[in-house]
């Protein structure tokens, strides 16, 4: 989820993190506050922002990365982890 007030350096280091652990598919969405009693949105990223994130982290490594306002972990998943395979296996073919 973003919008709490990150940082590009923060999301960054959070992407690295994650690819060392093991993580190859990704899933970024906007914070929506459920209730008053909740944290407030710091920013709302336009649809533009999260279309430059998510070709980022697929530069940096990730095999599949979701990205938009209103995605999810579960935001179309198989379709994200069967993207994510095709990648991978293009990715470890070797290149004639």
């Amino acid at each position: 989820m973003l919008g709490f007030g990150e940082t590009h350096e923060d999301l960054v280091q959070t992407w690295q993190d994650l690819l060392v652990s093991g993580c190859d598919i990704l899933t970024m969405g906007q914070y929506l506050q459920p209730s008053a009693d909740h944290l407030p949105v710091k920013r709302f990223l336009p649809p533009e922002e999260f279309a430059e994130l998510e070709k980022e982290a697929l530069d940096l490594g990730f095999s599949g990365v979701a990205s938009g306002p209103f995605v999810r972990s579960s935001y179309q998943a198989e379709k994200l982890y069967c993207h994510a395979l095709r990648r991978m296996k293009r990715l470890a073919e070797p290149s004639i």
